[in-house]
């Protein structure tokens, strides 16, 4: 399972509500979800938000879950 899709689950969130959460359409989401596309910058910054992880998570760089961190 992917680490997009195990983090989507474990917040109990469907596909359809990471759409209404980051305004990504569905099937574009399920699509990055299962590695048959890639995301851009500012989609992996409203995924990282909507599950409140880091980027780095999302994209590997780290194992730890941690909430993403808004610039004040």
């Amino acid at each position: 399972m992917s680490r997009l899709k195990e983090l989507r689950k474990m917040r109990g969130y469907t596909q359809i509500k990471m759409q209404m959460l980051t305004g990504i359409d569905q099937s574009d989401y399920s699509k990055i979800e299962n590695g048959k596309r890639y995301y851009t910058f500012e989609q992996c910054k409203k995924i990282a938000i909507a599950l409140d992880t880091s980027m780095d998570y999302l994209a590997g760089l780290t194992d730890e879950i941690k909430p993403y961190k808004r610039k004040k």
